[in-house]
């Protein structure tokens, strides 16, 4: 079988910044070992071969496990060297003189950076030989797989060593964790105190000691792809986020802290409401709290000069000890939530572990933090690490049961458990919030489907996008299966083969948040921290349908799925064949076919065909992404319209950047507003000659009469294209007279997933029901010429409060009655009806506009694919 190479993951996971490491100085990695021996540092340019359904991280099969570690050059300019914290550099030599020190550390290489730095999994434990560690991975799968078993071993419950992880710096310029993980390393590797020995005997700890090495070095909270990896826990577009990933699968902690900074006053989690539907909070909520509240006695305690405390009456960090730090749980009522699993700690809850996100007080006056306040911050980590690491150890007992309760309750299907204060008589604190939930439902009341169906045949919109789909379900851990024979439910019949998801599983919470649409939670609090919806299901270009209920039986028979990773087909004999333009997949396709010099023609149906001069290639594609050619007619191909090898000039961020090289467009010109202007006035080349589409990702203004304005205006005139998404691609299509018409934008906090619907030509071909908006922008009051190709209908899932103030979303919301504020005039309810995309052309020149957020953090699928079949559109 070959594996598919055109996963939106697996593309970006190459080295796309500006670049390279040099060579290390020591190549030494263990290249004969059996657990993740590490590769050369530059990986392969795209596309390249990461089955993402596959290759779990292997652990070690005894401890210590100490390999030979390459040592990489010191970074002139290194952002560590100015606040005096620890650089990657040096990890590899100490963590080589700890483990020549000590049997009680393993190290072991478990990914590499965007630029192929090194990610280190330091575990701390006493030596075990293979019989012990095997024994330990057995129960570790057992309490997964066969938890009600589980529950009944006391040998294992007694027995099992139970996992401790602690993360830190996926913000890059968020230091201190690194040096205070190192530091708890150090101590528990060397201490012969007879409480770490018995710490240590029954347990593993665990340390991820940087998870983002690049922005580490270059003082950067992104990775080298431009991506903050800390959002990216279900998209998995980068390698650091799809190591952290593989790291919580083989490691099943029952307790997770990543640490970051910097908030004025040390913040531990658990984080206020709203929690996620789809977390068993009631099982989580009462050690989460009680870790709160030990660090915090532990840290007021130690008296750490330097360090800050929270006042309760005002909210303020002060100097002054007042005995508090700040639990968001207990002291912040909006805005400071977990709602979203995007990020390290609540995705890790979703794999059974009681989790914290700790931020630490003291930030940057500069571009780093100043040798003195990081020196108190890596105090303040260690009296955090190890006031959590105490609490385990004392309580692992009820905390396992707890995970080990988890995973009963979604292999055997149980009724979800909300959070409220019905379910929490008894647990001790927080009082404070307990009257909130009364006026919230903290956790709403989750109907679970008994499985989610993502169907094969006619019934599906997008094969390819259907494929990756169910690639990045194997990825996450999901159990995903296919039916062996036609299954009818509920009126609907679906073919053999078509992929299923029973939530009945272990991490069926996982499942769902990745696959169900989520709730609209506007009017539960004023505002959120980050993104408030994010369903695969509903954004990522498949069809996919929930089924049945959770007490319902099994939905047909079925075979357990380990990848998708199957070559495509080409029909023998026929001389003319194509494929569906549906998917991202099938847009790298089709570029490919166009980057080898085959003409390829684009039907009116949205199809793509291929004459018998293009068969060979075919057959590569269908190897190479998996595409299933089917036969078409000479008569196809004479009526389509050729399709060009399209070169395209971007003015926007990372986004449309890393967005369009996953379509397959790999002649990417950056432009500017300021260059054009600079270049055109002084008569050199601007970057447009060669492109064929201008893309507007956030903003072109070039003012009119001006050389920029002119230089844009001729090449649109000789038969060029903008398309773009916003107000900013808007008004610059508008100033060359492609469009017209008003642009409204929604609260710019206001994001989630809102119907759509194609009444246009454009996009009707493959029609998507749903998109994604962070902020929703519409437009009204449409020119002559300029035709409606989107419209939005109702807001479904996230929080689109809508209000009147300021534009951050801040402010009370508008309209008596309305809680959620939907129906200000920047609210969900001004926008339903509303034209979500427009096109316009004259005479050769085209233009085409989204208002929906089709390239947010690469993550809506959907929406590459409808930016692919616009940009070929405008250019055609």
């Amino acid at each position: 079988m070959l594996v598919r190479t055109c996963s939106l993951a697996a593309l970006l996971g190459v080295v796309l910044a500006a670049g390279s490491l040099a060579a290390p100085a020591v190549a030494a990695p263990d290249v004969a070992s059996p657990v993740n021996a590490a590769p050369a540092v530059a990986l392969p340019d795209p596309p390249y071969p990461v089955q993402r359904g596959g290759a779990e991280l292997r652990m070690p099969t005894s401890y210590p496990y100490q390999p030979d570690l390459r040592v990489f050059p010191p970074n002139e300019r290194d952002a560590t060297e100015r606040n005096r914290t620890v650089s990657h550099a040096d990890l590899a030599p100490r963590l080589t003189e700890l483990m020549e020190r000590s049997d009680r550390v393993s190290t072991q290489v478990v990914g590499q950076s965007s630029e192929g730095r090194d990610l280190y999994l330091v575990t701390v434990t006493a030596p075990e030989r293979w019989q012990e560690t095997s024994r330990q991975a057995a129960w570790r799968d057992e309490i997964r797989e066969r938890p009600a078993r589980a529950a009944r071993d006391p040998a294992l419950m007694a027995g099992y060593k139970t996992p401790i992880w602690i993360s830190a710096n996926i913000h890059g310029d968020e230091w201190e964790g690194t040096d205070a993980a190192l530091r708890v390393v150090e101590d528990l590797a060397t201490s012969n105190d007879p409480a770490t020995r018995e710490n240590l005997e029954r347990h593993r700890l665990v340390f991820s000691l940087t998870l983002n090495p690049d922005g580490r070095t270059h003082a950067t909270r992104s990775t080298s792809l431009g991506l903050d990896a800390n959002r990216d826990m279900i998209t998995l577009a980068t390698p650091e986020a799809r190591s952290f990933v593989r790291t919580a699968q083989a490691v099943q902690p029952l307790f997770a802290a990543d640490f970051h900074g910097y908030t004025d006053v040390l913040q531990v989690e658990p984080a206020g409401p709203p929690h996620g539907e789809n977390y068993e909070y009631d099982l989580l909520i009462p050690h989460g709290y009680a870790i709160a509240r030990q660090v915090e006695d532990d840290v007021v305690a130690a008296g750490i000069d330097g360090n800050t405390y929270y006042d309760p009456g005002t909210g303020d960090a002060v100097e002054d000890n007042t005995g508090f730090v700040k639990i968001p749980y207990r002291d912040t009522p909006s805005g400071w939530d977990d709602y979203p699993p995007v990020f390290t700690a609540q995705y890790t809850a979703l794999h059974g572990a009681v989790t914290s996100t700790v931020e630490l007080p003291l930030g940057p006056t500069g571009s780093t933090t100043s040798p003195a306040d990081s020196a108190v911050d890596t105090e303040v980590a260690i009296a955090a690490m190890t006031s959590m690491i105490d609490y385990v150890h004392t309580h692992s007992d009820a905390m396992l049961a707890n995970q080990v309760e988890m995973f009963r309750r979604g292999a055997a299907g149980a009724p979800k458990v909300r959070l409220s204060t019905e379910n929490l008589d008894g647990v001790p604190g927080p009082d404070e919030w307990k009257p909130l939930w009364d006026v919230t439902d903290d956790q709403d009341p989750v109907r679970l489907p008994r499985a989610y169906v993502i169907p094969v045949g006619p019934g599906q919109r997008s094969a390819s996008d259907a494929e990756d789909l169910v690639d990045a379900l194997l990825f996450h851990g999901v159990e995903v299966e296919r039916l062996v024979a036609p299954a009818r439910v509920a009126g609907a019949t679906y073919p053999a083969g078509s992929y299923v998801v029973d939530l009945h599983q272990p991490l069926r919470g996982l499942a769902n948040s990745l696959l169900g649409l989520g709730s609209d939670i506007s009017a539960k609090v004023p505002g959120m921290y980050d993104v408030s919806a994010w369903s695969l299901g509903s954004l990522w270009g498949a069809t996919v349908d929930p089924v049945g209920a959770t007490t319902d039986g099994p939905v047909g028979r079925t075979t357990p799925v380990r990848a998708t990773a199957e070559p495509g087909t080409v029909p023998r004999g026929a001389r003319y064949v194509g494929f569906p333009l549906a998917g991202v997949a099938d847009h790298r396709a089709l570029n490919h076919l166009l980057g080898q010099g085959v003409t390829v023609r684009l039907t009116a149906d949205g199809s793509a065909v291929v004459g018998p001069h293009g068969r060979q290639a075919a057959r590569d594609v269908a190897d190479r992404y998996g595409i299933d050619f089917v036969a078409a007619t000479r008569a196809d191909y004479v009526a389509g319209e050729p399709a060009e090898d399209l070169t395209i000039a971007y003015a926007g961020d990372q986004d449309d950047r890393l967005s369009l090289t996953a379509l397959g467009f790999d002649d990417l010109i950056p432009v500017s507003a300021r260059g054009i202007q600079a270049d055109a006035s002084a008569g050199i080349t601007t970057g447009l000659e060669d492109a064929d589409v201008l893309w507007v990702g956030s903003s072109l203004n070039l003012p009119a009469g001006s050389a920029g304005h002119a230089y844009v205006r001729s090449w649109l005139h000789d038969g060029s294209a903008i398309v773009g998404r916003g107000a900013g691609a808007f008004a610059a299509a508008e100033a060359y007279g492609l469009v017209s018409g008003t642009v409204e934008t929604g609260d710019l906090a206001g994001n989630g997933i809102i119907e759509t619907e194609a009444p246009g030509d454009v996009l009707d071909d493959h029609a998507q029901d749903r998109g994604f908006v962070y902020p929703a922008v519409w437009f009204t009051h449409l020119g002559v010429g300029t035709a409606a190709e989107l419209t939005y209908g109702d807001f479904l899932a996230g929080h689109w409060a809508g209000r009147v103030g300021e534009a951050s979303g801040v402010g009370e919301a508008s309209g008596e009655g309305d809680a959620a504020g939907s129906g200000a005039p920047n609210g969900p309810k001004a926008a339903d009806g509303q034209v979500a995309a427009v096109s316009g052309k004259i005479g050769q020149a085209r233009a085409f506009v989204f208002g929906t957020s089709i390239f947010f953090r690469t993550h809506p699928r959907g929406g590459l694919s409808q930016a692919a079949t616009a940009i070929h559109w405008a250019a055609g």
